[in-house]
């Protein structure tokens, strides 16, 4: 850069450029020489931000999907890319093992349902054999749709665990009123077999007592709404429901919401609050943390200078949920919050996506 600012410098002389303006210039260029892309791989990026915009304006469905689809990838979350398809309107049909594929298929315009892909310790080979199951033409053998929970059990073979976990997240309850109702069946199932196993070596009247034991109706009742949420998050780390922020907003009466802050004056003192999704500490940033924490609405962003990151390191490295208190710093609409206090947001019906932290 230094030959090149000579040469440069020189020609500018020799072109009568006023000294002023070539100082300014050579210190433009030598700066974004610091920072700047090679053209090929800026047209690279480019070239994706494009198709990606164009697709989620123009086909949401397939773009969200296909995110999801190809996991890990990218710099958000499935929990949060599928909170910002449900931003834009576009709906989601939950896991069902008479609906869904094992990757996340589009219904239609506005709908795509998730695939088997996105629930935890799910095999695939085990749901690739679940969908070719219940496409197979009937047959006095089996085949079609499924008609009970014993016939889905009865021709696909899943571990405990994997019966549990669709039960669980809701994927069960085309056999069952609610998911607990099904987690209840679930359960009488695998009673049911380990009796099964044991029958040759228990009395025929030991027998008789097991089977009358059996109940058809279970006697649990409904998860509430943050249950099912809860559910979600820990059998598939995504909810297709209510955000969690949701959930609490009515208690929540002077926590401005992510999509309201543009409205901020500049200036003023506000608190936000949310899932912490992302923590970044970019090695030119002299030492500051930017934060990103996802409500309801959208995503906030607060900056939190060296000093204060020390103080609170603990709580902001750890904690899945955060208050942050701070100057509103608006430029074009464009927001950040300049942290002054920081605290959890502690609460039991809170449950929420990992973050990409410090990349």
């Amino acid at each position: 850069m230094e030959r090149v600012s000579v040469k440069l410098r020189a020609a500018m002389e020799r072109k009568n450029v006023a000294p002023d303006k070539i100082d300014k210039i050579i210190h433009s260029i030598t700066s974004f020489a610091l920072y700047g892309f090679p053209e090929s791989h800026a047209i690279s990026f480019a070239i994706l931000a494009y198709a990606s915009a164009y697709l989620k304006v123009h086909r949401a469905p397939e773009f969200y999907a296909s995110l999801l689809n190809n996991q890990p990838m990218g710099f958000y979350t499935p929990a949060t890319i599928v909170k910002d398809a449900q931003r834009h309107g576009v709906k989601i049909k939950p896991v069902c093992v008479a609906k869904s594929d094992f990757r996340c298929t589009v219904i239609d315009d506005n709908t795509f349902r998730l695939g088997f892909c996105v629930v935890n310790g799910f095999r695939q080979e085990h749901a690739e054999e679940l969908v070719r199951q219940r496409l197979a033409t009937a047959s006095p053998s089996g085949g079609g749709q499924f008609d009970s929970l014993d016939d889905f059990k009865r021709r696909v073979s899943l571990s405990k665990d994997e019966l549990r976990t669709l039960a669980e997240l809701g994927a069960l309850n085309c056999f069952a009123d609610h998911r607990r109702a099904a987690m209840w069946k679930v359960e009488e199932t695998l009673h049911d077999d380990l009796v099964g196993t044991l029958r040759c070596n228990a009395s025929p009247a030991r027998t008789v007592r097991s089977a009358q034991r059996a109940d058809p109706t279970s006697p649990l009742v409904p998860m509430t709404m943050p249950e099912r949420v809860r559910a979600d998050y820990e059998t598939m780390n995504l909810t297709a429901g209510p955000h969690p922020m949701k959930l609490l907003r009515e208690r929540l009466p002077d926590i401005w919401r992510a999509i309201d802050l543009s409205k901020a004056k500049h200036g003023a003192t506000v608190q936000i609050a949310g899932n912490v999704i992302c923590r970044q500490r970019p090695g030119t940033a002299k030492g500051f943390v930017f934060v990103s924490l996802e409500d309801e609405t959208g995503v906030s962003n607060a900056i939190v200078d060296p000093d204060l990151f020390e103080q609170y390191r603990l709580l902001i490295t750890e904690e899945d949920f955060l208050l942050i208190e701070g100057e509103v710093q608006n430029s074009d609409n464009v927001v950040l919050i300049k942290t002054r206090e920081i605290r959890s947001l502690a609460h039991d019906e809170l449950v929420g996506s990992e973050s990409h932290d410090f990349r």
